[in-house]
């Protein structure tokens, strides 16, 4: 019976325009070729070994129907290097597997070496492209294997015989310890040259110094500095170098229900998820990223901030339709498969929001102005001035009918709060006088029909029974400050409410086999992001000491390479959703940087945290010690 592996068993490497999975039984499963978004060329992880793999394991355990052998794995250093050993009874080996970084085409390099003894090893890789859906011609040219299929062209060397077979390449060979044999599969399209003969060895140098260089960076230095730093290295993994894009996530359709339908791609540019992450990099020093993403910001919205979508292509794209693979089976059976997202068509006002305050976050973090930015910026909150009353579809994405959503109306809010503050920074040329009034209204809007007096809580919408995670957020952007009765009683209800029994938290209710507020059946795991929301409500109100466990709590379900999806089953203890996962990520960062920021307070009260405080308001707060962005509380 063949093995399936979970999630969690898998590894990330990439050259910051695509990324594979690798298993640690040796296989890679998912391969998109040459972007992020281009269709896999692997599809297995989508399906099964006929939709493409390339998998490199002893021999005696390289048939994944018939063993369940995994290699002891790690990264090398701080890189995106991974290292597989695998301990056989004649002898030990290692592989070490990679994409360098480039300018032009991509290439996936795995190097085998001799550690012990004598090992037998397999290669065995059936390239599909077209999401599995297309056999390829393969032939031998020079020497050299090549797989055509319609514009795609993929090469593989190596310096040991290769043999095609019904679709697989297989190379058997021994090695021996101290001997290495690399193999190099590079893409091209199938209309070009050749791509030049691999240096493997001289790869695997840059690459590292690549990384290593790169962390060097990171300006965070407290207890997590290890999972944080694992946790900036998927983020920029996940960031498209050309154009400065960032993937949500490098996969599309890993379920939130095992067997169930809620499957979405995420190998696209949200604004919302990018400006988060864009948080987290800046928080910890980095400003490179912060500025071609604006960049790119600049030519996704282009002269028509009126339209502003939700998400676009990794350089800009704007048509996103989504459809269905048939053909592919889904991850343990979850169907469908889909590829693009309809969700782009979605109003989602608090994207608004995020955006403009990581702008704000930006100029804090003393990024160069940007005139042309600035001009964005300007037509964007007067955009939002004409649409902030409107319902939506919220942070979820809700396939059902719009609502007021609490934390559409808080982030439009943070929109004008933060244009407020660069106004009066002298930072953008827009009179705050008008903004001021606005930022009131919100407040007072929200705080009379987005808040229940009973349960003294924020609920998910305008008038509605239901609990919504997002409502965590409120003291962290600044909205109220965590002293605020209102700010514990919704840090306690969501607890109460939205809590598995382990302490993880889901996003909202749902109703399993019948249609919720999303407009989908069926139900989901617990959303690790919403659990370090909770994380930092407990900091913030106090609750230090619970916030460290939960933290930790969430540290240890990492997988042995310290990663992430979207989501955890707390039955089945396995992770869940696309893999890794952007969200989860900054959330692991940003309370990072929170609990190190609280413990090194002089004072443990709640009430002395700085935060971006409500001003003008009609409701008494307590203004903050210091005027911070809300990612460095």
């Amino acid at each position: 019976m063949k093995r399936l592996p979970r999630i969690e068993q898998y590894g990330l490497i990439g050259d910051t325009q695509t990324s594979a999975h690798v298993c640690d039984d040796g296989s890679m499963d998912w391969v998109c070729l040459p972007r992020f978004d281009s269709p896999a060329v692997f599809a297995g992880l989508l399906g099964t070994q006929k939709h493409g793999f390339w998998r490199i394991a002893p021999t005696a355990s390289a048939d994944r129907s018939c063993s369940g052998e995994v290699a002891e794995r790690r990264y090398c250093d701080d890189s995106l290097v991974l290292e597989s050993v695998w301990r056989t009874p004649t002898g030990s080996v290692r592989v070490l597997d990679f994409m360098p970084p480039r300018d032009g085409a991509p290439q996936v390099i795995r190097i085998v070496e001799g550690l012990t003894g004598v090992v037998e090893m397999v290669s065995a890789m059936r390239p599909r492209p077209g999401y599995g859906s297309v056999s390829p011609w393969i032939h031998e040219v020079e020497g050299r294997m090549v797989a055509e299929a319609g514009a795609d062209a993929l090469w593989l060397d190596t310096c040991v015989p290769q043999a095609e077979k019904d679709g697989v390449v297989v190379s058997s060979f021994a090695i021996g310890a101290g001997q290495s044999v690399a193999f190099v599969l590079s893409w091209c399209p199938s209309h070009t040259a050749a791509p030049d003969i691999p240096a493997p060895e001289a790869a695997l140098a840059e690459t590292l110094a690549f990384w290593q260089d790169w962390t060097q960076e990171c300006t965070y230095d407290g207890p997590y500095r290890e999972a944080v730093v694992r946790s900036l290295i998927a983020l920029k993994a996940m960031t498209y170098g050309p154009s400065g894009g960032i993937v949500a996530a490098p996969t599309t359709s890993l379920p939130e229900e095992i067997g169930g339908d809620r499957n979405w791609d995420y190998r696209f540019t949200w604004l919302r998820d990018a400006s988060t992450t864009l948080a987290a990099l800046l928080g910890t020093g980095y400003r490179q990223e912060a500025q071609a993403w604006r960049r790119w910001l600049l030519r996704a919205v282009a002269g028509d901030p009126e339209n502003l979508q939700i998400m676009y292509g990794i350089t800009g794209e704007r048509d996103l339709r989504e459809r269905e693979l048939p053909w592919l089976p889904g991850y343990e059976g979850s169907a469908p498969v889909r590829v693009g997202n309809e969700a782009a068509d979605q109003l989602q006002l608090d994207v608004y929001g995020e955006v403009i305050d990581t702008l704000y976050l930006a100029h804090q973090s003393g990024v160069a102005r940007c005139a042309d930015t600035a001009v964005l910026h300007e037509r964007l909150i007067e955009h939002l001035v004409q649409r902030w009353r409107e319902p939506d579809e919220g942070i979820w994405e809700i396939r059902g009918a719009r609502r007021h959503f609490v934390h559409s109306k808080v982030m439009a809010w943070v929109a004008v709060d933060r244009t407020i503050r660069l106004a009066e920074a002298g930072a953008l040329d827009v009179d705050p006088a008008p903004l001021v009034g606005l930022r009131a209204a919100i407040h007072r809007e929200v705080c009379a029909k987005g808040f229940d007096p009973v349960r003294n809580t924020f609920t998910q919408s305008y008038g509605s029974q239901e609990l919504d995670a997002a409502t965590l957020l409120i003291p962290r952007v600044g909205f109220l400050p965590p002293s605020d009765p209102r700010v514990v009683g919704t840090v306690d209800a969501v607890r109460r409410e939205l809590s598995t029994p382990d302490g993880l938290v889901r996003r909202y209710p749902t109703l399993g086999d019948r249609t919720g507020v999303d407009g989908l059946k069926g139900d989901e795991g617990a959303f690790l992001l919403c659990s370090f929301w909770l994380v930092d409500g407990l900091a913030l109100t106090g609750r230090l000491g619970e916030a460290r466990a939960l933290f930790e709590r969430l540290l240890a379900l990492r997988n042995d390479l310290g990663l992430l999806a979207e989501e955890y089953d707390p039955v089945q203890q396995r992770q869940l959703g696309n893999f890794p996962q952007a969200f989860s990520h900054m959330g692991l960062i940003q309370s990072a940087l929170l609990l190190q920021r609280l413990a090194t307070q002089s004072s443990p009260r709640h009430d002395a945290i700085a935060v971006p405080a409500p001003r003008s308001t009609s409701h008494s707060t307590r203004q903050s010690t210091a005027d911070l962005t809300p990612q460095h509380v």
